[in-house]
């Protein structure tokens, strides 16, 4: 079977890719309240982050389907574990991915001059591959989260920041952490929902590691947290507040986890809520610091 383009578009997993968007843009309006917006930097950082979070994508689609761990999975079909795509195919539209994402990089450090990036740069890809990938893939053993969190909060929004400002700030960090608590968020949507069949395919994944009631805890941490970054981050920049207008809907989708939603049509409705609040959150975050400026 040939995979169509949309096939791809699909295998790209185009619903998840404003964890990685965020970030950069919180990065470069945090650059901007300090006068050090650079926008060439700021669209390399971001070329950066998508095709990071691309390739990272395609690789757990390849090593998931020829591990066999997906074939009973829950949630949307994957290109190899389908059939749609030929496992080499996929791997190598990782690699591609992957190697956008280096010259890129490349660039990027040349630009900027914060050379040691480029050690970070290595780990992120490094990082990338061996979630799933690898004899020993860190994700089969829960520490998936951990990962998302610190590529998707910290180092991709201070990463931005320190290319273009040359310095990072406490309220930045802050910023970080609630971006990274969203996209913890959104990979527990998954996890949570595909506990059974993951356990039965010897992923030891977070949820699986601490039980589902615990992993219902987390998860209502991680998307009300936030909202709690951005009442401190507004002791100093009072605009940070409008992104607290997510506050509500953060609330429900906290209670709906809390209260056992379950089923593949209401962990579908989860993830499409918390894509759109953590997108929001994101969004709003960048424009209350950029308003600051």
């Amino acid at each position: 079977m040939t995979p169509t383009t949309a096939d791809w578009i699909a295998g790209a997993r185009p619903r998840t890719l404003w964890t990685g968007a965020t970030p950069v843009l919180v990065g470069s309006a945090s650059a901007l309240l300090l006068g050090s917006f650079r926008p060439l930097l700021a669209f390399l950082a971001l070329g950066v982050a998508l095709a990071l979070q691309v390739g990272s994508n395609y690789a757990n689609d390849y090593s998931d389907g020829v591990r066999g761990t997906d074939v009973d999975r829950i949630g949307p079909t994957r290109l190899v574990a389908s059939g749609k795509a030929a496992p080499s195919s996929v791997k190598l539209a990782a690699y591609l991915a992957f190697a956008v994402a280096a010259v890129l990089g490349l660039l990027l450090v040349m630009l900027s001059g914060v050379w040691w990036l480029l050690a970070v740069g290595v780990v992120a890809i490094v990082a990338a591959w061996t979630y799933t990938g690898s004899d020993r893939p860190y994700g089969y053993d829960g520490w998936g989260e951990v990962s998302v969190f610190i590529f998707f909060g910290p180092v991709a929004t201070l990463g931005t920041l320190l290319t273009q400002a040359g310095e990072v700030t406490w309220w930045a960090a802050v910023a970080s952490a609630g971006l990274g608590l969203y996209a913890v968020a959104l990979l527990l949507v998954n996890n949570i929902r595909d506990l059974e069949t993951d356990l039965f395919a010897g992923k030891r994944t977070l949820p699986v590691k601490i039980g589902e009631a615990r992993a219902r805890q987390l998860f209502a941490a991680c998307v009300t947290l936030p909202v709690g970054c951005s009442i401190l981050i507004a002791f100093a920049h009072p605009w940070v507040l409008i992104s607290t207008v997510v506050a509500l809907p953060s609330v429900i989708i906290a209670l709906g986890m809390r209260m056992g939603a379950a089923g593949r049509g209401n962990f579908a409705v989860m993830f499409a809520g918390i894509s759109g609040v953590g997108l929001a959150y994101g969004l709003l975050l960048a424009l209350g610091l950029a308003f600051s400026s």
